[in-house]
């Protein structure tokens, strides 16, 4: 019975997330991941300093940056407020784009690391054949690193699904609007309602271990096919 009422709003929020910020974040990264798993750019360190950054930056103070960048005081606020009239934080549209921040190199990551572990020679025969660096990244590169593509699409969409510090920085707690399944889980604990803070993260923590475990059977699977052959 306490399963039949629960509220799926934060959850179908969550999802809906996830999903646009795993879509937005696939066409971003491809073309960056392939470029750091090519360059020799003495710039490369940095960038991939700078793009690693959301992993070890406190949640908390990457929220409050993009809040700020965010706000009708930045210029780029103030710029998306008098010019199309939208306010991009404490709604929706600025939880996407702190997603995008987020979780930002949990999909670049694991792309530039099937990048890299591709065969070199593949990629000369395929210039030596007249494509393009592009034609190369989409038409070869990209279709053999499939495992890659694939960790990096369902552990970017987990992580944004469990995003707390961020969205609650730039979302607050708008029900329908902005508040996730996690934020929905701390107002429970906040509230001293421990049965529907159990039942919302057991839901949580089934999801997280079934997308893990995906991945890593597919995964497994790949490199037995791969022994075979």
């Amino acid at each position: 019975m306490e399963f039949m009422s629960l509220d799926f709003a934060p959850f179908l929020l969550s999802f809906k997330l996830a999903g646009i910020t795993t879509f937005i974040l696939f066409i971003i990264a491809i073309p960056i991941s392939w470029w750091l798993s090519q360059t020799k750019c003495r710039c490369k360190p940095f960038v991939e300093a700078v793009s690693s950054l959301p992993i070890v930056l406190p949640p908390s103070v990457l929220g409050f940056y993009i809040l700020f960048a965010l706000s009708q005081n930045s210029p780029v606020g103030a710029f998306f407020e008098e010019t199309f009239g939208i306010k991009l934080v404490f709604n929706f549209t600025g939880l996407v784009i702190a997603s995008v921040f987020y979780s930002f190199p949990f999909m670049v990551q694991p792309l530039q690391g099937g990048f890299e572990s591709l065969n070199k020679n593949m990629l000369e025969a395929s210039y030596m054949a007249g494509k393009s660096r592009f034609e190369t990244m989409y038409r070869v590169a990209l279709p053999n690193i499939k495992p890659a593509v694939l960790t990096a699409l369902i552990v970017t969409f987990a992580h944004t699904v469990g995003e707390f510090g961020v969205v609650l920085m730039v979302g607050g707690s708008i029900p329908g609007e902005t508040k996730v399944a996690s934020v929905a889980i701390y107002e429970f604990v906040e509230s001293m309602d421990y049965a529907q803070a159990h039942l919302y993260s057991a839901i949580m923590l089934v999801m997280s271990f079934s997308v893990l475990l995906a991945v890593y059977l597919f995964n497994a699977r790949h490199t037995r096919r791969i022994g075979v052959r």
